[in-house]
Formats: C-alpha cells, sequence, structure tokens
C-alpha cells in the first residue's frame, strides 16, 4: 500500500499548510474505491491519493475547497443514492451531504472530508492590561499569540487566517491601523471608546485609505455584554473573533456608512462555485468544472457540460426530455 498521501500530509503539517483528508468510510458496490481509500486536498485543488474516478473526485475536491475557504467543520459526503431505509432515515437528519453520482455504475460512496487547518494567529499590537488578558485566555481557544509593542508591522507575517487586536491608548494606533486595515487579515478590531473609533476613522480618511478598508476596522471590539473589567472586555473580543472565525463578519460590525457599499450580493462566498467556472450535467445533476470538462453538446445555441460519456448520449438522444426535469 503506498504512503505518499501520508508523506505529504506530514510536509503540509510541518509548513503550516492547509489541506483536507478525504477517507472512504463506505461503498455500496459497484464502485473503484474501496473504505479506507484516502486523498488529500491541497488548497490550489491538488489531489493526492485516490477516492475514485471522475463522478467522484469532482465533487470531492469542490466540497474540501470550500471546507478550506469558510473554516468548516468535518463533514461526511455521500456521492449517489442510498439503497437500504436505515441510510435515508440518516440522511432525513442531516448527518451528511448527498451529491447524485448516477453515471457511475450505479453504486455510492461514503466519503469523510477532514479539514486540517494552520491555528490561527492573534496578532495583539501595544501594551495594556486587556492585550494582557487577550495573551492569556486566546490559547486556550486556539489561537496562536503574536505580540508587539510597536506600529511598525513589515516584519509581521499576516494573512486570511490571522486576526488584529490594536490596543495602544491612542500612542499609535492610528499608524498600526493604516498598516493592518489594507492588508489581508480576517478581522481588524480596537480598543476604545466610539468617539475614539470615529476620529480614528476620520483620520484614516484623511489620510486617503479607500473606503472599503475603513470599514472593516471593528471598534469598539468586542461584543456588547456589558463588559467593564480587562478580563471581560478579552473575554467579550475573543467571543467576537469565535464569531467572526465560524460565520464571518456580521453586519453592522464595521463603519455602518460605508457597509452597504460592499456588501456581497445574494450567495457570495456561500461555497456554491461561481456560475462561470462550472455548469451543472443536465441528466444527472453533478457539477462539471467548465475549464476541464471533456465531454460538451450544444442544443439551440446553447452549450451543456456533461460528467461523462454516458450522460451526453443520453443528452443527445433526447434533450427537452432532460431539459424539462432540469
Amino acid at each position: 500500500m503506498s504512503h505518499t498521501w501520508l508523506d505529504l500530509a506530514y510536509r503540509l503539517e510541518q509548513a503550516g499548510e492547509p489541506f483536507v483528508l478525504a477517507t472512504v468510510v463506505w461503498c455500496e458496490r459497484p464502485t473503484s474505491a474501496k473504505p479506507g481509500a484516502c486523498a488529500i486536498i491541497q488548497k490550489d485543488g491538488q489531489l493526492t491519493g485516490w477516492i475514485g474516478g471522475s463522478c467522484s473526485q469532482p465533487v470531492v475536491v469542490r466540497e474540501s475547497l470550500r471546507i478550506l475557504r469558510e473554516g468548516g467543520d468535518p463533514c461526511l459526503l455521500r456521492l449517489g443514492s442510498p439503497e437500504s431505509e436505515a441510510d435515508d432515515t440518516r440522511m432525513a437528519r442531516g448527518e451528511m451531504l448527498v451529491f447524485p453520482m448516477t453515471c457511475a455504475s450505479g453504486g455510492a460512496l461514503d466519503v469523510f472530508l477532514e479539514p486540517h487547518l494552520p491555528q490561527p494567529r492573534l496578532l495583539l499590537i501595544g501594551n495594556s492590561p486587556v492585550i494582557a488578558a487577550l495573551a492569556q485566555l486566546a490559547p486556550a481557544l486556539d489561537f496562536a499569540i503574536t505580540q508587539t509593542d510597536q506600529a511598525d508591522l513589515s516584519q509581521a507575517h499576516i494573512d486570511e487566517r490571522t486576526y488584529i487586536l490594536v490596543a495602544t491608548h491612542g500612542q499609535y494606533d492610528e499608524d498600526a491601523l493604516a498598516q493592518a486595515l489594507p492588508g489581508p487579515a480576517a478581522y481588524v478590531g480596537m480598543v476604545g471608546s466610539r468617539r475614539r473609533a470615529e476620529a480614528c476613522r476620520a483620520y484614516l480618511r484623511s489620510m486617503g485609505m479607500a473606503e472599503q478598508h475603513v470599514m472593516r476596522l471593528k471598534a469598539p471590539a468586542g461584543l456588547d455584554i456589558g463588559a467593564i473589567t480587562p478580563q471581560e472586555i478579552a473575554a467579550s473580543i475573543l467571543a467576537e473573533l469565535v464569531q467572526v472565525r465560524r460565520r464571518g463578519m456580521q453586519p453592522g460590525s464595521g463603519d455602518a456608512r460605508a457597509e452597504a457599499a460592499v456588501r456581497p450580493s445574494d450567495g457570495a462566498e456561500s461555497g456554491v462555485p461561481a456560475d462561470e467556472k462550472t455548469a451543472r450535467d443536465p441528466v444527472c445533476g453533478m457539477i462539471v468544472e467548465i475549464a476541464s470538462a471533456r465531454q460538451r453538446s450544444t442544443y439551440n445555441g446553447q452549450v451543456f457540460y456533461f460528467c461523462c460519456p454516458a450522460c451526453k448520449r443520453l443528452f443527445e438522444s433526447d434533450p427537452p426530455h432532460y431539459l424539462m426535469q432540469h
């Protein structure tokens, strides 16, 4: 048995690179992959290992990338339709995501997707009692802590899994925020009063910062739980960080005046691939990557994409029949 994927998983873990481990945990014959088959899916969509052929791999890769993008929890995929009543009940309780695989030879697969994500980093800027409390409490929520008492962030590693909290008591809030807000951090917050927060936003605007960056500032930082002490304020901030990590930034969390200007349209970041990149097979309903689709057919001036030759042949034999179904 090849352990290439095990070696790759170890290297990715050591490098702090995110990936998903996909494992076949059940199958209903005939299927090419059997229980115990594993694959690694990296953030660029590369798959190493084996969890089935062209009908299963696209769905597994797509759902893996969604989990990596959203930072989601492990989940179970059903590829194909269950045959037993027990499995129907299991699906009805919402314990798995179900996708059709009718182009295969009649089998079904259950694939467990387990994301491996680097520890989120909390960059604490300043030297205050709230900063000290956060440095003590945040590791319990699996945050890796970095603390600095200077405005220069040029040497800090900041990416989409970085959370930034500024609390300098007005010493260099604006300087730190001017560097943090245009970057890729998942969250940028500041400890201070509402009046102080508005003064910071006004300053950043006066310096020419784009409004979409200014509105990212969460200030005052933390959920409104009536916190008073530094430890309580730290707890309110950590609660907000968990909310952002699990749900993303909530409406009203930034500058209310600019919020509507950059609110995502319906369906944005929902985990469904963009329409221009994917299409739905009109025969079996599978999502097909347009760029790599080998099977396609034109009907009434519209191009349709298929997961396999069988679906293409069925469609071309009676296009109106399949278009009425979808």
